[in-house]
């Protein structure tokens, strides 16, 4: 008996073995937000202590060419979908256009629908109401902050990166430690609860992104080696996030989890606050000149926002040793965000039934350093915050060789990196070849320009619906996108489009600030308009809400709020609504 209980336990530790060896990987991709190719340690910046960052990139097969779009929720969309960031109607970072259309697919429902548990932690900036959530995109569990980055006007009140409260699962719980800390604590439980089963993390930190808040033993070092002020709290915060990462590594190979998981880390855009931005004659010049380091940009020209290599050129780490991805290699081809979406169907094995065409595609054979036959790609990449995008605005047509900048500027990439020589005089014949592909790419984005992504309202899913103005469609350029703004009260108005699910009686209260700020409403007339349906009313003086009360029929509407004072003659949108359908 014992002889046979000792071969059951053998053949049943080799079943367990089989069904592990057989089950596909595990994926976690880390993205921070506003960090720069040259604020990594292994990319040649020596001031930046990243020893985590330093070991993965040791371990990693490297794409030293890869490319996002300038600004954060474009690359998101673009990251999610495999599309370029237009057609998912995400080409700016607020006025509604950071909300992804409806009929995308995400990773997240592939890797789903592919029984693989998911799960996202940090900053998904693609819309804060259904059905654009990351709960309503794939994702099993979530935990993120409000809008594009905590303290933004979406996010929760009086957030300011230490002992905030987070949307969990839809609702909201306060937290104990600093940001990041946080989503890497809600990360490493998801995954230690799932370990036996494959999964998909998508960790997106908010870190390095402003306001540059950190604990004062991450910046001091850098402030004693003269880095300037705001640089030094960028570093503390790159430099608290790779402690993150260190552990996250660790707790992999602690879990036995290292081998078969997908490690990626990459960023969102260029760099934000890793060079010393300096205004001849001004504050930055002097506290420029009083600072022994001006940063690192590893020779590229410009930052975050911009269509030069500076703000979109990003790094981009992966590691996978049981598929025999690592060893510290360098793929040089050119690559970008949207091949991570194929390239990680073809690396699980998952079911795909393509609804919307991608634009990317696998980079597995480059990967495993299977280079032959490889073709010749471009890639495009712009800047647009209006309200439809301008042609050629802050744009870049990008090939392994060439960089068509503005559609005017060329530069020889493989020769000056740093971008400081125009040569379109020189090569007409490039210019014209790379202007043709842009106009032809431009005429497929064309369409998107028509739609919107609609806010549903009264979807039993998302009952009460909460909107704010960080998602007006306004002409004013300063749409108020952070809970600062919101202080100084702006007289701004704009509208919002937004899709009525079903027709009924619909409670709008508005506000100046969160319930829970509990500001006093300076007005004494409300007005809602959805659609051609307006009601208007009193405000009582004192209160912090007014609600009115609308019968709304199916369907798109426009919808715009106003807010008056009589006495000081000032008129204003509410800056936050709720919409509840009651009946």
């Amino acid at each position: 008996m014992k002889r046979l209980a000792i071969l059951f336990t053998f053949l049943s530790v080799l079943v367990v073995n089989a069904t592990a060896a057989q089950r596909p990987p595990n994926v976690i991709l880390v993205m921070t937000d506003d960090q720069g190719y040259g604020d990594v340690g292994a990319h040649g910046n020596t001031m930046i202590r990243t020893p985590n960052l330093d070991k993965l990139y040791g371990q990693s097969v490297r794409l030293t060419d890869f490319h996002v779009d300038p600004t954060c929720s474009p690359t998101r969309s673009a990251l999610m979908t495999g599309r370029y960031s237009t057609r998912t109607g995400v080409w700016h970072t607020i006025m509604g256009r950071s909300l992804m259309y409806h009929d995308e697919v995400t990773v997240a429902n592939v890797f789903k629908a592919n029984k693989y548990q998911t799960a996202m932690f940090g900053k998904w900036h693609l819309g804060d109401s259904y059905p654009m959530r990351p709960q309503d995109r794939g994702f099993d569990e979530v935990l993120a902050h409000g809008g594009g980055g905590v303290g933004q006007t979406p996010d929760y009140w009086g957030n300011d990166y230490f002992d905030d409260t987070y949307w969990h699962n839809g609702k909201v719980e306060p937290q104990k430690g600093y940001c990041t800390d946080v989503f890497f604590n809600g990360a490493l439980s998801f995954i230690q609860k799932n370990k036996e089963k494959p999964f998909f993390v998508y960790l997106p930190t908010n870190v390095p992104h402003g306001p540059y808040n950190v604990a004062e033993k991450y910046s001091e070092y850098y402030r004693k080696k003269g880095v300037p002020a705001t640089m030094a709290n960028f570093y503390g915060m790159i430099e608290e996030f790779d402690e993150n990462m260190g552990r996250l590594m660790s707790k992999l190979k602690e879990w036995g989890l290292e081998e078969n998981t997908v490690l990626i880390f990459m960023t969102d855009n260029g760099t934000a606050a890793g060079v010393a931005k300096v205004n001849p004659g001004g504050k930055g010049k002097k506290a420029a000149e009083s600072a022994s380091w001006s940063g690192f940009n590893a020779g590229m020209r410009a930052t975050k926002g911009s269509p030069y290599d500076g703000g979109h050129r990003v790094p981009f780490f992966i590691r996978w040793p049981k598929g025999g991805i690592g060893g510290g290699k360098d793929v040089t081809q050119i690559a970008a965000h949207v091949d991570v979406f194929p390239t990680l169907v073809d690396l699980c094995g998952l079911k795909f039934k393509e609804k919307n065409p991608l634009d990317g595609r696998s980079l597995v054979p480059l990967l495993k350093g299977d280079t032959k036959d490889w073709p010749e790609r471009t890639f495009f990449v712009h800047t647009q915050r209006e309200e439809i995008p301008p042609k050629w605005k802050n744009s870049a047509v990008l090939t392994p060789q060439w960089r068509l900048v503005h559609g005017k500027e060329l530069y020889d990439i493989k020769n000056d990196v740093g971008q400081g020589k125009n040569v379109a005089a020189e090569h007409p014949d490039v210019v014209a070849k790379l202007t043709a592909e842009y106009e032809q790419w431009w005429k497929t984005l064309e369409p998107s320009f028509e739609r919107y992504g609609w806010i549903t309202l009264g979807a039993p899913q998302d009952n009460p619906t909460f909107v704010n103005c960080m998602d007006w469609h306004a002409e004013q350029p300063q749409i108020p996108w952070n809970q600062d703004m919101i202080n100084r009260m702006p007289v701004a108005n704009g509208y919002w489009m937004v899709d009525v699910q079903s027709a009924g009686t619909y409670e709008f209260t508005l506000r100046h600030k969160p319930e829970v700020a509990k500001f006093p409403l300076q007005a004494t007339e409300a007005r809602v308009k959805v659609g051609e349906v307006m009601v208007k009313g009193r405000v009582s003086g004192g209160v912090t809400e007014t609600k009115l009360t609308l019968k709304l029929p199916k369907g798109e509407a426009k919808m715009e709020t106003w807010l008056k004072d009589e006495s000081s003659g000032t008129e204003r949108g509410a800056f936050y609504i709720e919409v509840k359908k009651v009946k």
